[in-house]
């Protein structure tokens, strides 16, 4: 039996054409003020450094705040491995405070795509020192939560400082989460008392190859070490596309996509053994009755369903516009 569906949410790539970025950017803002219309309860946003797409989520939701005033506003994920932890609680505290306390940033750590490629780039004198392990989440979380960042506050001249990163933006550190893909990364994040994202692709660690038994394996063990136990939240995160309201040829397209990606599902792909959910194309009704014989669905009451990369703007607005007026009520979400 699964959960009634509580909190609906989709994420974005924002996508753009290099000669006209601001287009892209716009198209994605726009998409968010569409998802709030719809009376979604989040908007989440990809990354993507060095390719056009978002290079800075947390520069564009802030746009977003100011656009909107109930909708939340995730990252999922920023890869902490290109960011300095002080600086990016700076960051996030600022612009949580700006919307209004509705910011949920999602993190992960491990070195960056491409690092050899990269590194002389971004860590021209450190790139061989720096420390990608969850040890980067854990400073970051400290700063959020109000640890201190120095041994010094006090007034030196006119100046007054603060050992702790300023702004402080009460309730953000109950809002960060952690996006995992492996049974450790699960548990890390249930230990340090985070929220956790899970999404359409996971690690294959052990002998089964089911997609949806390995991501249960996960929302349970993150809910074991979590000190809220089963009241931890857990967003999962599949390309669902309903075709309720699609033209042929947009039916079509959403098809061919999904053909075209379904045979990486098949086995675990790459040295690190990841394996890759089937996109959900149909009908609402269709859909619904996939996630409900979904088993880790069953035990989620959140996600946030991502819209594929490659589509374009009147397609992103048919797809979140069947998900919220037809697939969300047959997944038992109230409006």
């Amino acid at each position: 039996m699964s959960r009634p569906l509580r909190k609906l949410g989709f994420l974005t790539i924002g996508l753009f054409d290099p000669a006209d970025p601001r287009r892209g950017h716009e198209s994605t803002l726009g998409i968010i003020e569409l998802g709030e219309q719809l009376g979604f309860d989040s908007a989440w946003v990809r990354h993507r450094h060095l390719q056009h797409g978002i290079s800075s989520p947390v520069a564009v939701l802030a746009a977003a705040s100011q656009r909107t005033s109930r909708i939340e506003l995730g990252t999922a994920v920023i890869p902490l491995g290109w960011e300095n932890p002080l600086r990016l609680a700076e960051d996030l505290a600022t612009v949580d405070l700006l919307s209004g306390g509705r910011l949920n940033p999602g993190i992960s750590v491990g070195p960056p795509m491409r690092y050899d490629e990269v590194k002389r780039a971004l860590y021209p004198d450190t790139a061989d020192a720096e420390d990608f392990s969850y040890d980067r989440v854990r400073r970051l979380l400290d700063f959020v939560r109000g640890e201190p960042a120095t041994g010094f506050s006090g007034t030196e001249g006119f100046e007054v400082f603060s050992d702790r990163v300023q702004p402080q933006a009460p309730g953000l550190g109950d809002r960060l989460w952690y996006g995992g893909a492996s049974l450790r990364s699960a548990e890390w994040a249930g230990k340090h008392a985070m929220n956790f994202l899970t999404s359409s692709v996971v690690k294959a660690e052990g002998e089964s190859r089911d997609f949806a038994e390995i991501q249960l394996s996960h929302i349970r063990a993150f809910r074991e070490h979590h000190p809220a136990g089963e009241a931890a939240r857990v967003s999962q995160g599949l390309v669902v596309v309903p075709t309720d309201s699609a033209t042929p040829e947009q039916r079509a397209k959403y098809e061919a996509y999904a053909e075209k990606r379904l045979p990486r599902t098949a086995e675990p792909q790459g040295p690190a053994r990841m394996l890759f959910s089937p996109d959900f194309v149909g009908s609402s009704a269709e859909i619904a009755a996939r996630l409900h014989a979904h088993e880790a669905f069953r035990e989620v009451d959140e996600v946030a369903f991502a819209l594929p990369f490659t589509f374009d703007h009147e397609d992103y607005v048919q797809i979140l516009t069947d998900i919220a007026e037809r697939l969300a009520p047959e997944l038992g979400r109230k409006s």
